[in-house]
C-alpha cells in the first residue's frame, strides 16, 4: 500500500520476508482444511487462523514503515536540525514517523507471536507472569523443556541479534514510556552547549537496527511456523 502512495513498485515478497509469508500461508492453507474438515467444533483452528492472518498483517504493516523510513531518509541531506529547509524539516518528520512506527511493530509482532507460542504448546505463560512477552514465553519454553529443538533455534535467533534488539527495546521504551527517542537525542545535545546546533543521529544505523529487526522477527516466524507445520503434518 504505502510503496503505491510513494510511487514505487508494488512489493513482491522475496527473502526473509517471502520465507515467512509463505510459511504462515501454509500454516492458513492447514487449518482452513481442518475446519473444513471437521467443523471446529472448540475453535482452536479458528483462533490459530486468526491470530496467524493477524501475523500476516503485522508483518507487511511493519516491512512497509521500514521502507517508508528509508524512502523518506533519501531526502534528508542536512546533517543538522537547524540547516534543514522547510521541505526537508517535512521530510525528516516523515522518515521519524515511520521509523518510530517499524520499531514499536517488531516487538508488537513477537509479542503476538509469543500469545501463538503459547496457546500452540500449552505453556500457560500467564502462570508466570500476567503480562508476559515475547522473550517471557521463550524463557518458558527452555524452563518447561519442551519442543527443544524450536527452542533452540528461535534462542539462536534472538543471540544473534541481540544487540541491534536492545537498540530498539531503548528507543521503542523512551517513545512509549519517557519521551520520544529524537527529543531524547536532542536534548543531550542542548546539554552540551545551550547554543550548539542539533545534530542529525545517525539515521543510516537506524535503518540498519530496524532492518535487523525485520530480519530476526521474519527468522522467528519462519522457524515457528515451519517447526509446526512439521508437528501437523
Amino acid at each position: 500500500m504505502l510503496r503505491t502512495l510513494l510511487g514505487e513498485m508494488p512489493r513482491q515478497n522475496s527473502g526473509l520476508l517471502g520465507e515467512a509469508m509463505d510459511a504462515m500461508h501454509r500454516t492458513i492453507g492447514r487449518l482452513q482444511r481442518e475446519m473444513d474438515k471437521n467443523d471446529d467444533p472448540s475453535h482452536d483452528f479458528r483462533k490459530l487462523d486468526i491470530w496467524t492472518r493477524g501475523l500476516v498483517s503485522s508483518l507487511d504493516e511493519l516491512e512497509q514503515s521500514w521502507f517508508a523510513a528509508s524512502f523518506f531518509r533519501r531526502s534528508v541531506k542536512a546533517g543538522y536540525v537547524d540547516d534543514m529547509s522547510a521541505e526537508e524539516q517535512t521530510e525528516y518528520a516523515r522518515y521519524v514517523y515511520f521509523y518510530k512506527n517499524g520499531f514499536i511493530r517488531v516487538f508488537s509482532v513477537l509479542d503476538k507471536l509469543g500469545t501463538v507460542l503459547n496457546e500452540l504448546f500449552e505453556l500457560d505463560t500467564a502462570k508466570v507472569k500476567e503480562h508476559y512477552s515475547y522473550f517471557t514465553v521463550l524463557r518458558r519454553l527452555r524452563e518447561l523443556g519442551r519442543h527443544p529443538e524450536l527452542e533452540g533455534e528461535l534462542a539462536a535467533v534472538k543471540n544473534d541479534y541481540r544487540d541491534c534488539l536492545n537498540v530498539l527495546r531503548k528507543r521503542r521504551n523512551a517513545e512509549i514510556h519517557y519521551m520520544n527517542a529524537e527529543m531524547q537525542d536532542d536534548l543531550w545535545q542542548r546539554h552540551q552547549g545551550l547554543h550548539a546546533k542539533v545534530e542529525l543521529e545517525d539515521l543510516d544505523q537506524h535503518l540498519n537496527d530496524l532492518k535487523q529487526g525485520l530480519d530476526m522477527v521474519c527468522k522467528s516466524l519462519i522457524a515457528v511456523y515451519r517447526y509446526a507445520g512439521r508437528l501437523k503434518s
